[in-house]
Protein backbone atom coordinates (compact mmCIF):
# COMPACT_ATOMS: atom_id res chain seq x y z
CA UNK A 1 0.00 0.00 0.00
CA UNK A 2 1.06 3.31 -0.65
CA UNK A 3 1.72 6.03 2.01
CA UNK A 4 -1.31 8.04 1.00
CA UNK A 5 -3.69 4.80 1.50
CA UNK A 6 -2.46 3.85 5.39
CA UNK A 7 -5.73 3.69 7.22
CA UNK A 8 -6.42 6.63 9.38
CA UNK A 9 -9.63 5.52 10.84
CA UNK A 10 -10.92 6.20 14.50
CA UNK A 11 -9.83 3.41 16.99
CA UNK A 12 -8.89 2.70 20.65
CA UNK A 13 -5.40 3.59 20.48
CA UNK A 14 -6.02 6.84 19.64
CA UNK A 15 -7.97 7.50 22.79
CA UNK A 16 -4.82 7.32 24.45
CA UNK A 17 -2.28 9.13 22.13
CA UNK A 18 -0.80 6.40 20.31
CA UNK A 19 -0.38 5.21 16.67
CA UNK A 20 0.71 2.24 15.33
CA UNK A 21 3.61 1.94 12.57
CA UNK A 22 2.73 0.14 9.04
CA UNK A 23 4.90 -0.55 6.32
CA UNK A 24 4.08 1.43 3.02
CA UNK A 25 6.00 2.40 -0.54
CA UNK A 26 6.39 5.98 -1.02
CA UNK A 27 6.35 7.90 -4.62
CA UNK A 28 9.55 6.17 -5.42
CA UNK A 29 8.30 2.65 -4.73
CA UNK A 30 10.77 2.45 -1.94
CA UNK A 31 9.61 0.96 1.50
CA UNK A 32 9.32 3.51 4.18
CA UNK A 33 7.36 3.47 7.59
CA UNK A 34 3.77 5.65 7.81
CA UNK A 35 2.14 6.37 11.48
CA UNK A 36 -1.77 4.79 11.61
CA UNK A 37 -4.45 6.27 13.84
CA UNK A 38 -6.14 2.80 13.08
CA UNK A 39 -7.86 0.99 10.91
CA UNK A 40 -11.76 0.14 11.17
CA UNK A 41 -11.62 -3.77 10.86
CA UNK A 42 -8.56 -4.40 13.58
CA UNK A 43 -10.89 -1.89 15.83
CA UNK A 44 -13.83 -3.59 15.78
CA UNK A 45 -11.55 -7.16 16.39
CA UNK A 46 -10.08 -5.62 19.28
CA UNK A 47 -13.20 -4.16 20.44
CA UNK A 48 -14.83 -7.41 20.24
CA UNK A 49 -12.01 -9.04 22.18
CA UNK A 50 -12.30 -6.44 24.76
CA UNK A 51 -16.20 -7.51 25.54
CA UNK A 52 -15.62 -10.97 25.48
CA UNK A 53 -12.66 -10.59 28.08
CA UNK A 54 -15.52 -8.23 30.38
CA UNK A 55 -17.89 -10.86 29.94
CA UNK A 56 -15.79 -13.86 30.64
CA UNK A 57 -14.55 -11.76 33.32
CA UNK A 58 -18.32 -11.12 35.04
CA UNK A 59 -19.47 -14.23 34.75
CA UNK A 60 -16.40 -15.90 36.58
CA UNK A 61 -17.55 -13.06 39.04
CA UNK A 62 -20.86 -14.21 39.20
CA UNK A 63 -19.56 -17.54 39.63
CA UNK A 64 -17.41 -16.48 42.79
CA UNK A 65 -21.29 -14.84 44.64
CA UNK A 66 -22.65 -18.02 43.75
CA UNK A 67 -20.06 -20.10 45.28
CA UNK A 68 -19.26 -22.07 42.13
CA UNK A 69 -15.94 -20.72 41.60
CA UNK A 70 -13.23 -19.63 43.72
CA UNK A 71 -11.43 -16.00 43.48
CA UNK A 72 -8.52 -17.63 41.62
CA UNK A 73 -11.26 -17.94 38.25
CA UNK A 74 -12.59 -14.44 38.43
CA UNK A 75 -8.38 -12.95 39.10
CA UNK A 76 -7.47 -15.31 36.38
CA UNK A 77 -9.92 -14.27 34.04
CA UNK A 78 -9.40 -10.68 35.00
CA UNK A 79 -5.53 -10.26 34.71
CA UNK A 80 -6.55 -12.00 31.48
CA UNK A 81 -4.62 -15.03 31.98
CA UNK A 82 -5.65 -18.45 31.39
CA UNK A 83 -4.40 -21.79 33.14
CA UNK A 84 -1.22 -22.34 31.01
CA UNK A 85 -0.76 -18.39 31.66
CA UNK A 86 -1.02 -18.53 35.19
CA UNK A 87 1.03 -22.18 36.16
CA UNK A 88 4.07 -19.73 34.75
CA UNK A 89 3.56 -17.12 36.83
CA UNK A 90 2.97 -19.07 39.98
CA UNK A 91 5.23 -22.25 39.31
CA UNK A 92 2.18 -24.57 39.86
CA UNK A 93 1.05 -27.44 37.69
CA UNK A 94 -2.36 -26.53 35.41
CA UNK A 95 -4.29 -29.51 37.05
CA UNK A 96 -3.64 -28.26 40.66
CA UNK A 97 -4.85 -24.83 39.40
CA UNK A 98 -7.93 -26.02 38.09
CA UNK A 99 -8.24 -27.63 41.61
CA UNK A 100 -7.75 -24.46 43.47
CA UNK A 101 -10.74 -23.04 41.19
CA UNK A 102 -12.78 -24.79 43.43
CA UNK A 103 -14.40 -23.16 46.54
CA UNK A 104 -13.81 -25.96 48.91
CA UNK A 105 -10.59 -26.66 47.81
CA UNK A 106 -9.67 -22.79 47.38
CA UNK A 107 -10.86 -22.31 51.18
CA UNK A 108 -8.13 -25.32 52.31
CA UNK A 109 -5.00 -23.17 50.58
CA UNK A 110 -1.96 -22.33 53.23
CA UNK A 111 -0.87 -18.95 52.53
CA UNK A 112 2.36 -19.76 50.61
CA UNK A 113 -0.15 -21.07 47.89
CA UNK A 114 -1.97 -18.31 47.98
CA UNK A 115 0.86 -15.96 48.24
CA UNK A 116 1.88 -17.56 44.86
CA UNK A 117 -1.29 -16.20 43.45
CA UNK A 118 -1.64 -13.27 44.83
CA UNK A 119 2.05 -12.22 43.65
CA UNK A 120 0.52 -13.15 40.15
CA UNK A 121 -2.53 -10.84 40.44
CA UNK A 122 -0.87 -8.38 42.03
CA UNK A 123 -2.93 -8.35 44.96
CA UNK A 124 -2.56 -8.98 48.71
CA UNK A 125 -3.62 -12.78 50.25
CA UNK A 126 -6.10 -10.51 52.06
CA UNK A 127 -7.67 -9.49 48.75
CA UNK A 128 -7.75 -12.55 47.38
CA UNK A 129 -8.92 -14.61 50.60
CA UNK A 130 -11.74 -12.27 51.44
CA UNK A 131 -13.01 -11.99 48.00
CA UNK A 132 -16.66 -12.81 47.59
CA UNK A 133 -17.56 -11.34 44.38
Amino acid sequence: MKKSEVPQDKSNIESVNMRELCYATDENGNYTTELSSGWEPKTIALSNAIDDIKERTEEARQKVINGEASPVLYFMELSKMDVGILAGYTGLWQWRIKRHCKPKVFAGLNNKILQKYADAFLITVDVLKNFKG
